[in-house]
């Protein structure tokens, strides 16, 4: 949704962010042209905003005449509690669930109506994944994803069932009634499975990660190829680590709760 001027005219924040929106995975240096196509902004405004982009350091002028993201964006991102709280507090678990599997790891947290991964480590010999730090996945296809949609708000549950369950790999839930019955399994076990719904080859079994009042903050997760990967031995790691990295999580809020208003992670929304 775009902030609009008075005029009815976007506003300079919603088109510098129409801006940044253009660099994703895949394309990461891009001319002027390709920023004002991807942007969807005219070619003079996106010349006169990129150019006080680069003088801030936001956005950086390779030889070549392309852009990219520059150091001050990522400065200013590593500030962001979401990352720098539960994130530092997440990694000593994240390792211990690593040298327990050695598969790729990865914890998430609702953003809008997606699941937005926020650490990961990838295992040396495991199953390639397409996750990527900072990058969204879907809530329906994916092991944080169900987790974190097996414990948002009714009204977050309803949006995403009666939407359109894309479909990634051969095993996507695609069907409303079927994505409510396996969120309700999510919550009667207490951990989440996926297998070939992501990604064809891929299986991922995920926990949560409990904040104050037994709220989900997170979603911590193992994922692993889906010819050798068995649930019920992946469960029992998981979820010891999302319970141990739990008890951090409340305890440190329950120290800092008189001094700050701010919880370690959103909830989405």
């Amino acid at each position: 949704m775009q902030l609009r001027n008075g005029d009815g005219r976007p506003s300079v924040a919603s088109r510098v962010l129409a801006i940044l929106d253009s660099f994703v995975p895949g394309a990461t240096r891009l001319t002027l042209t390709d920023i004002s196509r991807r942007s969807r902004l005219p070619l003079t405004t996106t010349h006169r905003l990129v150019a006080e982009l680069v003088r801030l350091a936001v956005l950086e002028r390779e030889d070549d005449s392309t852009y990219c993201v520059g150091v001050r964006l990522w400065e200013i991102g590593s500030r962001a509690p979401i990352r720098g709280g539960l994130r530092e507090l997440a990694l000593p678990y994240m390792e211990d669930l690593y040298e327990a599997t050695h598969e790729n790891i990865q914890l998430a947290v609702l953003a809008d109506l997606e699941a937005m991964v926020i650490e990961k480590i990838s295992g040396r010999d495991s199953v390639r994944i397409v996750t990527r730090v900072g990058g969204r996945l879907p809530l329906h296809a994916t092991g944080v994803g169900k987790i974190l949609l097996a414990h948002a708000p009714a009204e977050i549950i309803e949006r995403v069932a009666a939407g359109a369950l894309t479909r990634y790999a051969r095993n996507t839930i695609g069907e409303r009634s079927r994505l409510l019955a396996d969120l309700e399994l999510v919550r009667l076990r207490g951990y989440s499975v996926t297998h070939d719904e992501m990604t064809d080859g891929a299986m991922s079994v995920g926990a949560p990660v409990f904040g104050p009042a037994q709220t989900v903050v997170a979603a911590l997760s193992v994922v692993v190829d889906s010819r050798s990967g068995i649930p019920e031995r992946l469960a029992p790691p998981v979820r010891t680590a999302a319970r141990s990295l739990s008890r951090h999580v409340i305890d440190l809020w329950d120290r800092l709760r008189p001094a700050t208003s701010v919880p370690l992670a959103g909830s989405g929304g």
